[in-house]
């Protein structure tokens, strides 16, 4: 089958929940698509944009539980693709950053499909930023390392090499790390990060339910076990954390944004 018998396929990165962190450009797309592919970790708000009579499938893959796994997910945005002129595969943050959207995109083009990449605001950035947190400061941090803690220690090759990271990064984001926090935090001692480094962990950023769990390297296990602060979070370590107190007074308040939508070239 050649590209032309296919619509096409947008890899449309819905930021981290605030619908107002949604690009113009996504939000058209959701208004005009045919079909929708949304994951887990989209908001409600992003989802009421969606084009009413578009068709909408959960995709959501959380920790132990699977709506598609990823082979079914591509499978099925190349089968939709033969009959709907847009279909819009809609990630959480952006598709780029931790959101297998290369892999997608890379089966897509194998198989002839017209795709397209929308990128979206990850929460790395985002989580930090409405917890009063910048990830860089001219006093604090001039180096950021953006890693996955959703690796179980001897599980992949190559590894997270914590070791290397905690020694190049004034600022270390984790994604998807607090299943693995123990883990974590031994690798990152022991790579000499002092017990007193701070750490915060943020839990819904950007959306009303956002909180904060503001501890050290040396305590935040302890913190996690008593408060039973759960995922999906990001977690910041390094000094610039120590700002949140100053900051947080600060946030930005979520807002449910409505936007002309522009046109589609």
């Amino acid at each position: 089958m050649q590209a032309s018998s296919f619509g096409y396929v947008y890899l449309v990165g819905a930021g981290p929940g605030d619908p107002g962190l949604l690009t113009l450009k996504g939000k058209a797309l959701l208004e005009c698509a045919d079909v929708v592919v949304y994951d887990a970790l989209v908001s409600e708000p992003i989802l009421a944009m969606i084009n009413p009579q578009a068709e909408k499938i959960n995709a959501g893959k959380r920790r132990g539980r699977h709506s598609l796994y990823q082979a079914d997910i591509t499978h099925l945005l190349i089968e939709k693709a033969k009959d709907a002129a847009i279909v819009v595969r809609l990630k959480g943050g952006d598709p780029f950053v931790f959101g297998r959207g290369g892999e997608e995109m890379s089966d897509l083009v194998a198989a002839g499909v017209p795709v397209e990449v929308v990128p979206g605001i990850t929460s790395g950035i985002a989580a930090p930023a409405y917890a009063g947190i910048p990830l860089t400061h001219r006093d604090h941090s001039s180096s950021i390392t953006f890693v996955t803690g959703h690796e179980a220690a001897g599980k992949y090759r190559p590894a997270v090499n914590w070791q290397a990271i905690a020694q190049a990064s004034e600022t270390i984001v984790i994604y998807m790390g607090i299943h693995n926090m123990v883990h974590i935090v031994s690798e990152l001692q022991q790579a000499g990060l002092s017990a007193e480094t701070p750490v915060a962990l943020v839990r819904w950023g950007t959306r009303p339910e956002q909180d904060e769990l503001i501890g050290t390297l040396g305590t935040i296990l302890q913190q996690l076990e008593e408060t039973g602060f759960s995922a999906p979070a990001i977690a910041v370590i390094g000094s610039v954390v120590n700002l949140h107190d100053t900051l947080a007074v600060c946030r930005p308040r979520v807002q449910d944004v409505r936007m002309a939508a522009p046109g589609i070239d």
